[in-house]
């Protein structure tokens, strides 16, 4: 089917839209999932026995859903479980406890996923849109610009299979569970606010309907859309929201985040606050640092001033990224010395404040370089 309507960049233009992708088991409600199987011709209890086999046991191949007939499974599978993504390159990293994967989709358009193994804990990031229409200069993303949105069954797909790779302990230190998913891949995840809304939902329902992952596990970035971070606060989902600041000014940030022209710095730094203060649930203030342009002790000083101006400044946590500089680009990592002052100058402020541990800088590991390096 095609369709005559896309997503907007931040011209204000439909980019050119393509066809959507098929239905997937993952695109739909349990409710749906009930109507879906009856409409096939098979009893409504089918719906629990496929879901139980597809998130529960993380069974991808039919010929193991051993409680549906052997008539009955290709006819499931050609309606509801359509090849939504391939993979078509991987990295390694970290003797394998990092993987990143560039996805091709139906349509051609090429994401990325990321599985980070650490000691205790397993980190996914994923994609929400192909390409990103923020346009962020330093960007890799941003730099390709936006293909099209991507469904709730391809975000959910790339959580799913994670999980079932860690659960086959296909990883080094055998089998494992997703504990943590960032929607920190390709794409402003509020930019497709509905089709992520509807993954987090999936991600979070308890088996068999979902993958029973935590809410509180679940975080969702955005570089500051300020009305859907509003209307985040009204969807009783307990997930970490990350804003993307980058800047303290809005001299500088109107240059690193173009999207900073519409929703200043004062605007997004307040409805963060404002989703903590609903939630109870603490923003990470994303910052990524980078060399001569905003590591400067005194942006440091003003950040800390601003969320200290708002309330219980204790609900913000600055997460310190060091730039993973993308080939051609001017853009590059700050140096150790300007990166540990900026610490010093929060943490002399009371501000908590980590330094992101960056993996993968020998595998493409900024957002969207494999991606670019793997396209036609």
């Amino acid at each position: 089917m095609t369709t005559t309507t896309g997503p907007i960049d931040l011209t204000g233009k439909f980019v050119a839209s393509r066809r959507r992708p098929p239905r997937h088991w993952m695109d739909l409600t349990p409710a749906q999932r009930v109507e879906s199987v009856t409409e096939l011709g098979l009893p409504a209890y089918r719906a629990k026995q496929i879901s139980s086999q597809w998130f529960s046991r993380l069974e991808t191949d039919p010929a193991n859903w051993t409680d549906l007939p052997v008539a009955v499974r290709q006819p499931v599978v050609d309606e509801f479980f359509p090849t939504l993504l391939v993979p078509i390159r991987e990295q390694f990293a970290d003797a394998g406890l990092t993987i990143k994967t560039a996805w091709r989709a139906f349509d051609g358009a090429v994401i990325e996923s990321v599985i980070m193994r650490y000691p205790g804990r397993t980190t996914i990031c994923i994609s929400s849109e192909a390409g990103c229409g923020m346009a962020c200069p330093f960007c890799a993303t941003g730099q390709g610009g936006l293909q099209r949105n991507l469904s709730a069954g391809e975000i959910v797909w790339q959580v799913h299979d994670a999980a079932r790779r860690l659960a086959n302990g296909e990883l080094p230190g055998g089998p494992a569970r997703v504990n943590n998913i960032v929607f920190m891949g390709m794409g402003e995840p509020m930019a497709n606010y509905r089709a992520v809304l509807a993954a987090v939902r999936q991600i979070h329902a308890p088996a068999p309907d979902g993958l029973g992952i935590s809410a509180r596990g679940l975080t969702i970035s955005t570089v500051g859309m300020v009305p859907r971070i509003k209307q985040l606060i009204d969807e009783d989902l307990p997930v970490t929201l990350a804003l993307s600041l980058h800047a303290p000014d809005d001299e500088l940030r109107d240059e690193l985040v173009p999207l900073n022209r519409h929703f200043n710095v004062a605007a997004v730094l307040d409805a963060a606050w404002d989703y903590a203060n609903a939630t109870r649930r603490r923003v990470s203030i994303e910052y990524i640092l980078i060399k001569d342009i905003n590591d400067q002790a005194w942006r440091a000083d003003l950040l800390a001033k601003l969320l200290k101006a708002r309330g219980d400044w204790g609900w913000f946590h600055v997460n310190l990224i060091p730039l993973n500089p993308t080939p051609g680009s001017k853009w590059t990592a700050s140096r150790r010395s300007d990166e540990q002052a900026f610490v010093t100058h929060l943490e002399r402020a009371g501000v908590p404040v980590t330094v992101r541990d960056t993996r993968g800088r020998e595998i493409d590991g900024a957002c969207g370089q494999l991606a670019a390096r793997t396209r036609p």
